[in-house]
């Protein structure tokens, strides 16, 4: 049987941001890279394609799906949740029927999964899904991903937080500080609409937008793309990784806090406070959602960090320096006592696992 003098790598979805910075990554980890997307090599109404493209791979990473920056129309929420569920519905059915299917497959998920949380951090073990639009969509997401066995392919879900680096939630952030506009963000009273009201098979939540009297002290979990792409080299390193992992800095902030770090880091000392409705006419302008920055999200990565996953940038402050001094290929971080023991990583050298994934532990739904 012929094999290919390098492992083959499958990524979807990877002419984002995270996906450009990973495509670079694996390029310089030894990687014959094969790109699935609408107008990549491999197209997603290709069924043929794309289960030859597994076949045979190492490894798969599926970042596919629209934007959720944009305005929650009811054209937009449909698109927002059928792209994540259809691709990876096709990958997965891909997978299932490949003679020689991957031994890891990796598919993106939103740590917004978990509820509006200001009372204790969420975990993967322990942590609380919300409900309404985002969750669902989440959860959706994550169903299609976990369904059926798939015994030769480990499965994780990534839980990315909002990912800071040369994307467009940080260029937005930076910009708002730069034009005086970086104070507290407040939730509070809306004027009522149904744009997050639950989607999908099974809908949750309220018809009508929820809000909370947060002061200004929603938190902020976030994470550098050095350390999404460290994450993943560590999970596909570590096989004993499956089900949903968070990828969150192990020091989320909170709103007050990150505005007034942007400040101090761009050198702009006022910053003017808005509340809710004044967002909601603002980001009406921008056409995206003041549920990105009003939501708390409070995520902590217990899984990375019980494996001995240490991180590059475990601070606001020192990543958002390093963001603005300019990009710089993503770096791997020093061996910890979880790596130092494995082999230099080769993967078309390793034994495909034989036993089916772990099931992920369901986390309770309290909403």
């Amino acid at each position: 049987m012929h094999h290919n003098a390098r492992p083959i790598a499958v990524l979807a979805g990877g002419s984002g941001f995270v996906g450009t910075a990973l495509a670079k990554a694996l390029d310089a980890d030894g990687y014959d890279i094969r790109h699935v997307g609408r107008h990549a090599a491999v197209r997603w109404d290709d069924t043929d394609a794309l289960r030859r493209a597994v076949d045979g791979a190492d490894l798969v990473v599926n970042l596919a799906g629209t934007s959720v920056n944009c305005r929650y129309t009811d054209r937009n929420r449909r698109e927002i949740l059928a792209s994540r569920v259809r691709t990876t519905r096709a990958l997965r059915e891909a997978i299932a029927s490949a003679e020689r299917p991957p031994r890891l497959w990796l598919n993106a998920s939103t740590a917004t999964i978990y509820r509006h949380a200001m009372d204790e951090p969420q975990t993967e073990a322990s942590g609380d899904l919300g409900s309404g639009f985002s969750v669902d969509v989440a959860t959706s997401w994550e169903r299609e991903l976990f369904a059926g066995d798939l015994p030769a392919t480990r499965r994780v879900a990534l839980r990315m937080s909002i990912v800071l680096g040369g994307g467009p939630a940080t260029r937005l952030l930076f910009s708002l500080a730069r034009a005086g506009l970086g104070g507290t963000q407040y939730d509070g009273w809306c004027p009522p609409h149904h744009r997050y009201r639950g989607i999908g098979d099974h809908p949750t939540g309220s018809d009508r937008a929820p809000w909370h009297r947060t002061g200004g002290r929603q938190r902020f979990s976030w994470v550098h793309i050095d350390d999404v792409i460290a994450a993943v080299r560590f999970i596909r390193d570590d096989e004993g990784i499956e089900g949903p992992i968070n990828i969150a800095a192990p020091n989320p902030s909170d709103n007050r806090t990150l505005m007034q770090t942007l400040r101090r880091v761009v050198g702009t000392p006022v910053g003017i406070p808005t509340r809710r409705w004044m967002l909601e006419i603002g980001m009406w302008a921008l056409r995206t959602e003041p549920e990105l920055i009003l939501k708390s999200r409070w995520v902590l990565p217990d899984a990375l960090s019980t494996r001995g996953f240490v991180f590059a940038h475990p601070h606001l402050e020192e990543a958002l320096r390093d963001i603005r001094r300019g990009s710089r290929p993503a770096r791997t971080p020093a061996p910890t006592a979880a790596t130092a023991a494995l082999p230099a990583p080769h993967p078309a050298a390793r034994q495909r696992r034989s036993d089916p994934p772990r099931q992920p532990s369901a986390a309770r739904n309290r909403e």
